[in-house]
């Protein structure tokens, strides 16, 4: 038990490692004093910062912008998707596929990686490895890699923006749930009415998800 709870590792799993160990010569010291510990104690004090660091790698959130129709001119911009477009930049856990944050809303001609920096975002992001899609380059992002002209990508990164492909696709699933919901289908608040009601729209889409 208390090997699984401080390496993530099953009684079954832990004793196969332990085994490996051994028959790679982990019982000896090689050189120098002998061990104090046995090796199984060693060994779970190796794995022990391991998993540690590995429940804050794996947190993976992902940021997007979409564009929401609004009655306020003096946030929302000519388009030719909407009349006057403002847009909205969502945080969205990858694995819970709940909203994390969401920034006030910006003139929808505002591009994504301007819309990021302005928006007080990344202080939600401290830790934590956040995806965005191409165009939140330069921004500390992980992003798609980019085809230089002439030159296709390598099997390896066409692999990589397949997965990153499918990732970003959940914040997407979550920008048309979050649709759903009239307001934001055409939205007639004004000023901190707009950011208000996407933060309802979220908390909702939050508490639907989660029963």
């Amino acid at each position: 038990m208390w090997g699984e709870t401080f390496t993530g590792l099953r009684v079954d799993q832990f004793g196969r490692l332990l085994r490996a160990v051994r028959e790679r010569g982990g019982e000896g010291c090689g050189w120098g004093r002998p061990w104090r510990l046995p090796v199984a104690e060693r060994v779970l004090l190796a794995l022990e910062p391991v998993r540690t660091s590995q429940d804050v790698v794996e947190r993976l959130w992902i940021v997007d912008g979409a564009l929401v129709p609004v009655r306020d001119r003096t946030v929302g911009a000519s388009s030719r998707n909407y009349r006057f477009p403002a847009k909205v930049q969502v945080i969205v856990d990858a694995e819970t596929r709940l909203v994390v944050a969401a920034a006030r809303l910006v003139p929808g001609n505002t591009a994504d990686a301007k819309a990021w920096r302005d928006s007080g975002l990344a202080a939600h992001c401290e830790g934590v490895t956040v995806l965005g899609d191409g165009a939140y380059i330069n921004t500390g992002l992980i992003v798609p890699h980019r085809k230089r002209p002439g030159r296709p990508l390598l099997k390896g990164k066409e692999e990589d923006n397949a997965q990153h492909r499918k990732v970003h696709a959940r914040v997407e699933h979550t920008f048309s749930r979050m649709k759903n919901y009239k307001i934001l289908r055409d939205c007639r608040q004004r000023g901190d009415g707009l950011h208000h009601a996407v933060q309802a729209v979220a908390r909702m889409h939050n508490l639907a998800l989660a029963a």
